[in-house]
């Protein structure tokens, strides 16, 4: 897992999974929405955003969280060794946009744009659910389904998988660790074996 794409239906906690996983991993993460739009919410170029965006899909190491349009999120897809598509019942996407729109009149939402504007930017969420779900949802779906063989697939369903795969992620991260700390310990041991002879 080197280079991760994150991606679904608005308000389905995708930006919390990122910030999570990027966490466990270390790997780097990169926002979309802080690529695409500057402190306060107005929009980058587009040929600036197209030319931060290929730079970061030929770098060796991120997680994306995001969408911008289908071509580049393709791109992304294709480029991305791991593949995280959080597809949750459409009330649950809808509830946890609500819930952050409520929250986001008191405190700005973790990884948005500086000073970006909460209630427009939650009314283009509402706007987007049944179009992303009615139309995108199921191309997402079938391109997981075709490249399980090639890339490493979650497919996430409920809130319950999403806290299951972090938590599964935790112990993958953690017994990797283990590993190289042992394997470390016994090449030190071999060669202060060695030295002795």
């Amino acid at each position: 897992m080197k280079r991760v794409a994150v991606f679904g239906n608005a308000g389905g906690g995708k930006s919390t999974l990122a910030r999570e996983l990027a966490a466990v991993t270390g790997l780097p993460l990169h926002v979309i929405d802080k690529i695409r739009f500057r402190p306060g919410g107005s929009e980058v170029p587009h040929e600036d955003y197209l030319q931060t965006h290929a730079a970061l899909l030929g770098r060796d190491e991120w997680i994306i969280d995001g969408f911008d349009s289908i071509k580049s999120a393709w791109e992304r897809f294709e480029a991305a060794d791991t593949l995280i598509h959080v597809d949750l019942p459409l009330m649950v996407h809808a509830w946890w946009v609500t819930k952050r729109l409520v929250k986001g009149l008191l405190v700005a939402p973790e990884g948005w744009p500086e000073n970006a504007p909460v209630i427009l930017s939650s009314i283009s969420s509402y706007r987007v659910l049944w179009p992303c779900h009615s139309r995108l949802t199921p191309k997402y779906r079938a391109y997981v389904s075709e490249v399980a063989q090639r890339k490493r697939v979650f497919h996430l369903r409920s809130p319950q998988e999403l806290r299951q795969f972090l938590e599964a992620m935790k112990n993958e991260v953690g017994s990797a660790h283990s590993r190289a700390d042992r394997q470390a310990a016994q090449l030190d041991s071999s060669a202060a074996g060695g030295n002795a002879g």
